[in-house]
């Protein structure tokens, strides 16, 4: 689009969509505590219609064509949201929880070791399945009561729980966060956005360091609670060690994604072996695979594209009012007064510009990422060019700061409000103040100060070279002639 979208006003005024949806995410999550997608794509649509309100005089159909333009740039993100929802209902249909339950029976863990053991299963879950909230809906009620009679401290259990959602939403190549991370970040020396599988690859050394300190810590801290009578009959009504074998379709599709760098290849053999092993070990019928009862449809195939819809629905909103911004030359503005800035003249400086910016756009956004990493992805991808960063660095720096530790302040993130809803209900503990949840969240305190180490010692760093290749010496870079970071490490 040649001519910049203009606004009466002013270019400032194009952020009117974005301050009438940060006006739904708070009135839905924190006000209402209603935790739908589909309501934030709502606000976010009723967002662009006023919007269009303050477009100048001829300039209304330039608007429009606009947010068209932004949300065109979604659909490679779209599709795959819906390729990896069949895989992730898959594993949530075969109740793979029951099987860590049984396991932690058969060991005999409690307190302490307790906390730990469930912090290192809900990773695996959520890696499994790819989903932060659908992670705790379904572990909460079965690890957290079980745990806090075992002697687990509850904050601590309940942090452990909530940060362990939170990896796989960081992580999983199947996670809407990873998706749209790496769909966000572009190569300059070849087409095309980041590989998701490489993404995976590239930020699997992050996530380890962090998850490994971060069991040692709900070991140490998560105990003290007082034994009491019902853990045993809790544990017993969900424990299915047969369900531990759906972790090999798990580990097969991460392998090729991360091997072949293709999600679609990985994804499909992962529905393919995942369904044959379910049938195979009567944890699934015919039925959870595709049927219809009452009219209406059933199974992990549609039920997979069904719970994608209110995600998909959010990132074309989202999309189309970036793409408002975008028109009316905005974006190019925030990035170039990042590039400008003392921040932006290194590359250490940079990576702080996006740690600050993700960071902040996360906490506007009530720590909805999906929409946080949406706008501010842009961005990043400019400034990370800018300076030659990779696209895998710059997907990872956006998700990893997005998933950190601003989903630990108490009144402003929608994860902590669900920690303290899923602790209610139980006679034998008293509900937990958003506090009390926000504190045992040790996960995302310590993946803070890992890639907050990471981008002020340089480790792990990622540069764009010849064909998009990987290079970790800025040295090579200038020996293929890349001048954009040879000034700036």
């Amino acid at each position: 689009m040649d001519k910049k979208l203009e606004f009466r006003g002013g270019w400032g005024v194009a952020f009117i969509p974005v301050v009438i949806f940060l006006f739904f995410c708070i009135l839905y999550f924190i006000v209402f505590k209603a935790f739908e997608m589909y309501a934030l794509a709502m606000g976010a649509f009723v967002a662009l219609m006023v919007g269009a309100i303050f477009a100048k005089k001829g300039n209304y159909d330039r608007y429009w064509d606009s947010v068209y333009a932004g949300v065109k740039e979604a659909v490679p993100i779209l599709i795959l949201l819906f390729v990896i929802g069949m895989f992730s209902e898959l594993i949530k249909s075969t109740n793979i929880s029951s099987g860590f339950v049984w396991l932690a029976n058969l060991l005999g863990v409690d307190g302490g070791l307790f906390t730990a053991f469930t912090f290192l299963a809900v990773c695996m879950i959520s890696t499994a399945t790819g989903s932060s909230i659908g992670t705790m809906f379904t572990c909460f009620p079965i690890f957290y009561p079980a745990g806090v009679l075992l002697g687990s401290d509850p904050a601590v259990l309940a942090g452990a729980l909530v940060s362990a959602s939170i990896f796989g939403d960081n992580l999983a190549p199947i996670s809407d966060t990873t998706i749209i991370s790496a769909g966000t970040q572009e190569y300059t020396k070849k087409e095309g956005f980041a590989e998701v599988g490489g993404c995976v690859a590239s930020r699997l050394k992050y996530s380890l360091v962090a998850g490994t300190i971060s069991f040692v810590l709900f070991w140490m801290l998560g105990g003290g609670g007082t034994v009491g009578d019902g853990a045993s009959e809790i544990l017993a009504k969900n424990m299915n060690p047969n369900s531990l074998v759906m972790l090999v379709p798990v580990f097969v599709m991460l392998i090729i994604a991360i091997k072949t760098r293709n999600i679609y290849k990985a994804i499909t053999i992962g529905i393919i072996l995942g369904t044959i092993t379910g049938l195979a070990f009567h944890l699934l019928t015919f039925d959870n695979v595709i049927s219809v009862k009452d009219g209406a449809p059933k199974g992990f195939l549609t039920g997979g594209i069904s719970s994608m819809m209110a995600t998909v629905t959010l990132v074309i909103s989202v999309y189309g009012i970036m793409g408002v911004l975008n028109g009316a030359g905005v974006l190019e503005k925030v990035t170039n007064g990042i590039l400008n800035s003392k921040m932006g003249k290194t590359v250490r400086g940079a990576e702080i510009a996006m740690m600050l910016g993700i960071s902040f756009t996360t906490l506007l956004f009530g720590g909805v990422t999906s929409a946080s990493m949406t706008t501010f992805g842009k961005v990043q991808n400019e400034i990370g060019k800018r300076v030659g960063l990779h696209p895998y660095r710059r997907a990872y720096l956006l998700d990893g700061f997005a998933n950190a530790i601003v989903l630990v302040i108490p009144f402003l993130s929608v994860f902590v409000f669900l920690g303290a809803l899923l602790s209610k209900g139980y006679d034998f503990v008293k509900p937990l103040l958003l506090t009390q949840v926000s504190s045992g969240m040790i996960y995302c305190m310590v993946l803070f100060l890992v890639l907050l180490s990471s981008v002020i010692t340089g480790w792990g760093r990622e540069y764009e070279g010849s064909e998009g290749k990987v290079v970790r010496n800025p040295q090579e870079l200038a020996k293929q002639g890349t001048k954009s970071v040879s000034h700036n490490i």
